[in-house]
């Protein structure tokens, strides 16, 4: 049998998509198996709440930072780390689902690289965002933002395969709007605060990102530019 027949009919998921999805699972796993005392003694119970506390994005430390015109690190850093903590459980496996199955698509078509910036950039600013419209807003957690980046990606590289097949291009934008939907409709019937907000400026800034994150981009941008 050659090496051609036994390679897998499936692709193997981008590594950068491991380790953001494996972070994630870590982290989760030792706040579930710490809530039910399996590790970590007593003070294990409230590990989830004390990562919350110090790396979750905090509105209110923001605007204090903007204010005040002082940058410290450690409120900086929340930027970047929130997209790991979760809520519960459940929470966290729809943001490692989701990770996972985008990431992938998008670590196809694009470089790793770029999946690495689209979600950690596009969460990074999305908080940004949030923190300037809400400025007395509850926080921030979760894998979201940096996930709508993802869909972002998805949404370019569906806008050029479109617009290459000579299809309706606006057809790209179908995921984000169904979200948006079913968002909605969960908003309505058990309400919603407004993290909403992070997660549409995560996926403007990954789609916005992707144009020159996709192969060719920088190009394709210069001869816009040169031809405007």
């Amino acid at each position: 049998m050659s090496d051609h027949d036994m390679q897998s009919p499936v692709n193997p998921l981008p590594a950068v998509v491991v380790v953001l999805a494996g972070a994630m699972l870590l982290l989760e796993a030792a706040f579930s198996l710490g809530r039910e005392g399996m590790i970590g003694g007593p003070q294990a119970v409230g590990w989830r709440s004390e990562a919350i506390q110090a790396y979750g994005f905090s509105n209110r430390a923001f605007t204090w930072m903007l204010e005040n015109q002082v940058f410290r690190l450690d409120y900086v850093i929340r930027l970047v780390t929130y997209p790991f903590l979760h809520a519960n459980f459940t929470h966290a496996l729809f943001g490692i689902v989701m990770t996972l199955a985008l990431g992938k698509f998008v670590g196809e078509k694009l470089h790793q690289f770029a999946v690495l910036v689209l979600f950690v950039v596009s969460a990074a600013l999305g908080a940004v965002v949030y923190g300037l419209v809400v400025p007395d807003g509850p926080g921030l957690i979760g894998a979201f933002p940096g996930i709508y980046g993802l869909i972002g990606g998805f949404t370019y590289v569906m806008w050029l395969l479109l617009g290459q097949m000579g299809a309706n291009q606006a057809r790209a934008f179908s995921l984000i709007g169904l979200l948006m939907a079913i968002q909605l409709i969960f908003g309505l019937f058990f309400g919603s605060d407004n993290s909403w907000i992070a997660d549409v400026a995560g996926f403007g800034f990954g789609f916005v990102l992707s144009i020159v994150l996709v192969p060719g981009g920088l190009r394709r941008l210069r001869d816009r530019m040169r031809h405007g």
